[in-house]
């Protein structure tokens, strides 16, 4: 907690320095006179060219609303040349049946360090390139559409994004709500490899944010992904590839790999993910977490 309150203390420090500092050096780099656009108009409101928490790949759903009620905490380590990023996230996930369930999600703080040619290339004014955020809250509701027949899993999830994430001036994070949608599908294989059950999963949906491109204000996106499962009752490894695809063409179709391990410990769990960025996502991403989990 006094770590927590010590991050508050610093964020609130470096606006307070924001506040105060001469831009003449960021007006000089990018051309900026007075009567043309705000510095906002400068920054683009897309994956690749804001920090690895701004408009990230969902998570994968796998066809299924699980039933344990579940909080996680996760440290995340970004890793990326000329931009290392760490964070602390945190996930509320809440069934009321087996057919129904909520979930908040998002970053609670963020520590970031960007070299001088990843700030100008993004047009952020932040001068020294380090500092806080706070990151964006997430909200989203799953729906069990089918399950247990002949016909795959079928669950549909539906998410919000609100533009609670601060530091766009850092382009650290859009500052712009979002949404999307998508039906994910999944048939078990009993006895897939030995003992380890098996999880085919693929999904398809749709992904919209807003960008501050006055001429299109909403960049929309075809969201996909596709993977397996393999788990016994004490572990569970995933193998899968994700991303969605959007229609500007700046650096605005990221796809990842990820890789997961889980191991469950009584009730709860801890989890360790590998992210590797294939497209307009340039990062590798190092995530432990530990789950607390209740019937």
């Amino acid at each position: 907690m006094k770590r927590l309150i010590f991050c508050f203390i610093l964020l609130f420090s470096y606006s307070l320095s924001h506040a105060q500092e001469d831009w003449g050096w960021w007006n000089d780099l990018h051309g900026w006179e007075a009567g043309m656009p705000n510095w906002r108009s400068f920054i683009t409101v897309s994956p690749g060219f804001l920090g690895p928490n701004a408009l990230p790949v969902p998570e994968v759903a796998k066809g299924i609303v699980e039933q344990n009620k579940t909080i996680e905490l996760s440290s995340d380590f970004h890793i990326r040349t000329g931009d290392q990023t760490q964070n602390l996230s945190g996930q509320f996930y809440f069934p009321f049946s087996d057919k129904i369930a909520i979930e908040l999600y998002g970053v609670i703080v963020e520590h970031y360090s960007m070299s001088d040619s990843i700030r100008d290339e993004r047009a952020a004014r932040d001068r020294d390139g380090e500092g806080l955020a706070v990151g964006d809250l997430y909200f989203a509701t799953y729906v069990q559409l089918v399950k247990g027949r002949k016909f795959p899993n079928t669950m549909l999830r539906m998410a919000g994004k609100t533009a609670s994430g601060g530091r766009f001036d850092a382009a650290r994070y859009s500052d712009s709500p979002g949404y999307y949608f998508d039906l994910s599908f999944s048939k078990e294989i009993p006895e897939f490899i030995g003992n380890l059950r098996g999880l085919p999963f693929w999904s398809f949906g749709f992904y919209s944010w807003q960008t501050n491109d006055l001429d299109n204000l909403q960049n929309d996106a075809f969201m996909y992904s596709l993977g397996i499962q393999l788990e016994n009752d004490n572990w569970e490894l995933s193998n899968s590839l994700s991303g969605y695809s959007g229609y500007k063409n700046e650096r605005d179709q990221p796809m990842i790999y990820t890789l997961s391990l889980k191991r469950n410990i009584k009730k709860n769990a801890i989890k360790f993910e590998y992210i590797k960025g294939i497209q307009d996502y340039e990062y590798q991403t190092i995530k432990l977490a530990y789950l607390w989990r209740w019937k």
